[in-house]
């Protein structure tokens, strides 16, 4: 009788120890309420820009020369975001055959009619919608065509409207 006691102890008390064990280890791994909390924050996200690896002066350059000839309102701040694209785009669809919509985006129709436009500053490759270096050399040519007092009487504006 004995023997079987402590044998009924001996599993009672593994069985307790094990359950509180799984009970302790439950709630050990459970993230705490703190680490649960959705993440919010307060800091500014920085807008799209492309710039086509024009410098922030040229950058400026053009915004200037978008501000004064195709409606450009955004700050002179050398980061061609989609409102400086909007406007590019503008003057694309008047001058070299861009059919696409007004919405800011560098892509296929853009691309294509930007890279039309630059063969007037040296863009040599294909008309074939990929932005590739020749087309950013080029568009780098024609901001450093322009002066911070670009207007349309300038040389500049038979280049830039001549298809």
């Amino acid at each position: 009788m004995r023997a079987l006691t402590r044998t009924l102890v001996s599993v009672a008390t593994a069985a307790g120890i094990a359950a509180g064990t799984l009970a302790t280890a439950g709630t050990s791994f459970a993230a705490n309420a703190t680490a649960i909390e959705p993440t919010a924050s307060t800091e500014a996200v920085a807008p799209w820009a492309d710039n086509l690896s024009l410098s922030t002066g040229q950058a400026k350059k053009v915004q200037q020369w978008l501000k004064e000839n195709w409606g450009y309102n955004g700050p002179i701040n050398g980061q061609l975001d989609r409102t400086g694209w909007s406007a590019i785009q503008r003057f694309l669809k008047k001058h070299w055959g861009y059919k696409g919509p007004i919405d800011g985006n560098i892509r296929g129709g853009t691309v294509v009619a930007l890279q039309r436009w630059l063969k007037n500053w040296g863009y040599t490759d294909a008309v074939d919608g990929i932005i590739g270096e020749k087309l950013k050399a080029a568009f780098r040519r024609f901001a450093d065509s322009l002066s911070q007092e670009w207007s349309v009487s300038s040389g500049t504006a038979s280049a830039c409207t001549s298809a």
